[in-house]
């Protein structure tokens, strides 16, 4: 059976979850497992992917960054699903783990990949140090310090720091900051 995992990033990449969805209908996947986080967070669709994996089944992904964040946990899941007798197969790469050819091309491409997300990291970090240099960077604006007014008349109308953290959809370590300096 080809299952299919499809990821975004953000609600905002709503035409590449179609796409990769679309891609992953036409390739024949009769299951679809589909989320929209980041991959450094947790992951519960790819969690269920895995789990529902059976012996010679094969997981499908559009590409290999939908899938992992690095080589090793590239690597945690190909062991992950080897376990259980099935594949994995990454559309754009060409690559299919159910021959020996398409775990040396796996390997050799997933250290590609996280070499150029580390240099894309450091160009990241160069930008940003030059702009903090030149004053142009200011980071983040900050969004709950804005609201101070707003927490502390809550605070004065008698809401608890959770009730009025959800109100204001800001955390209750933000509130505890804004009450505690005002």
């Amino acid at each position: 059976m080809l299952i299919g995992y499809a990821r975004t990033s953000t609600l905002e990449q709503e035409a590449g979850l179609e796409a990769q969805l679309r891609d992953l209908k036409a390739l024949g996947c009769q299951k679809v497992f589909q989320e929209q986080t980041s991959s450094v967070g947790p992951r519960p669709a790819l969690e269920q992917a895995l789990d529902f994996v059976r012996e010679g089944d094969v997981l499908v992904v559009t590409k290999l960054d939908r899938l992992a964040r690095s080589v090793s946990h590239l690597g945690t899941i190909l062991e992950m699903i080897e376990a259980k007798g099935a594949a994995l197969r990454i559309v754009n790469l060409g690559v299919d783990t159910s021959t020996p050819t398409g775990k040396l091309m796996l390997n050799v491409l997933g250290g590609v990949a996280q070499f150029e997300r580390e240099m894309m990291l450091e160009r990241q970090r160069e930008g940003i140090a030059k702009a903090k240099a030149e004053g142009a960077y200011k980071g983040r604006k900050p969004t709950a310090q804005a609201k101070a007014n707003d927490v502390k008349a809550l605070h004065a109308e008698g809401l608890s720091m959770g009730q009025i953290a959800e109100r204001l959809g800001i955390g209750k370590g933000s509130v505890h900051r804004i009450l505690k300096a005002h």
